[in-house]
């Protein structure tokens, strides 16, 4: 009888065993791991009157941004978010909108891209925040990436008169147009929530920011235009030449709610100082 009752306690901690190490496989397959993120400096912008951004306020002021563009590396694929200002334009620059803006690039993104041994072709997915010409400069890089758009920034951005919402259909023209995916809302990109674009719109018809969830360095929120620096998150000021305020205000309101769901950092694009915080290509985040 001790025997027997000995062979069954033997069996129950083998099942139990074998469940835990079933449940520490699964979760290992599951691990956000392989997720890694890779910030770019996309180019420098001078504004010469900060009040386009800050309607009644800094009138005449000028303020030095940065233009940010992201790789994500996860398991199932790759994604590119924005891609700056266009390469050509280089060091020197050009002044752009009668002069209240200098673009400038220091240090071209394919020449980023080289360092760290990736090629526009290796990319599965292009997710641009918007179509503005400072976030689709080099989209035309990404010819075999299938590209992530809202329906509505895809109709004015591949609709008969692009430029009626600012945007330079040139920058964009290569990309594959049977590879488009259109989306009306979130999207979970890869399938397990490490990676979602998220619908934001307002800043332009279909605007979008993106949340990444890495295993080391937590959730993050890729801004996009959703805010340009600290200080206009900080009194949620809509620029001038927004496409709709009341859109953009609700749009703050909901990703606002999301990153306090999600206690994650959000990001903001286009701030030069926050970014001087932020380590950039070839290291990365994981």
């Amino acid at each position: 009888m001790k025997k027997q009752i000995h062979s069954n306690i033997t069996q129950l901690c083998t099942l139990i065993l074998s469940a835990l190490l079933l449940s520490a496989c699964a979760t290992t397959t599951y691990s956000k791991k392989a997720t890694q993120l890779y910030v770019f400096n996309c180019g420098n912008i001078e504004v010469r009157d900060l009040s386009i951004f800050t309607p009644g306020t800094n009138t005449g002021k000028v303020k030095q941004m940065t233009d940010s563009c992201y790789l994500i590396k996860h398991e199932k694929g790759m994604l590119f978010w924005d891609t700056g200002l266009n390469d050509s334009l280089g060091p020197k620059g050009v002044d752009a909108w009668e002069g209240k803006f200098h673009l400038s690039v220091s240090n071209p993104l394919s020449t980023q891209l080289n360092e760290i041994n990736v090629k526009p072709s290796d990319i599965d997915f292009l997710g641009i925040s918007h179509f503005h010409g400072d976030h689709t400069g080099n989209a035309n890089l990404f010819t075999q990436s299938a590209l992530i758009i809202q329906q509505e920034e895809y109709d004015a951005a591949f609709g008969d008169d692009p430029s009626k919402a600012g945007f330079d259909a040139s920058s964009y023209k290569d990309l594959d147009k049977s590879k488009i995916k259109i989306i009306s809302g979130d999207l979970d990109v890869f399938g397990d929530g490490t990676v979602v674009i998220k619908r934001a719109i307002g800043h332009t018809p279909g605007h979008q920011v993106l949340f990444v969830d890495l295993d080391e360095s937590g959730p993050i929120v890729l801004s996009g235009d959703l805010y340009h620096f600290t200080d206009n998150r900080t009194h949620k000021r809509v620029p001038s030449f927004n496409f709709d305020k009341g859109q953009t205000l609700e749009a703050m309101e909901q990703i606002e709610a999301f990153v306090n769901q999600k206690k994650a950092r959000l990001w903001i694009q286009h701030d030069l100082e926050q970014n001087k915080a932020i380590k950039h290509s070839p290291a990365y985040y994981q």
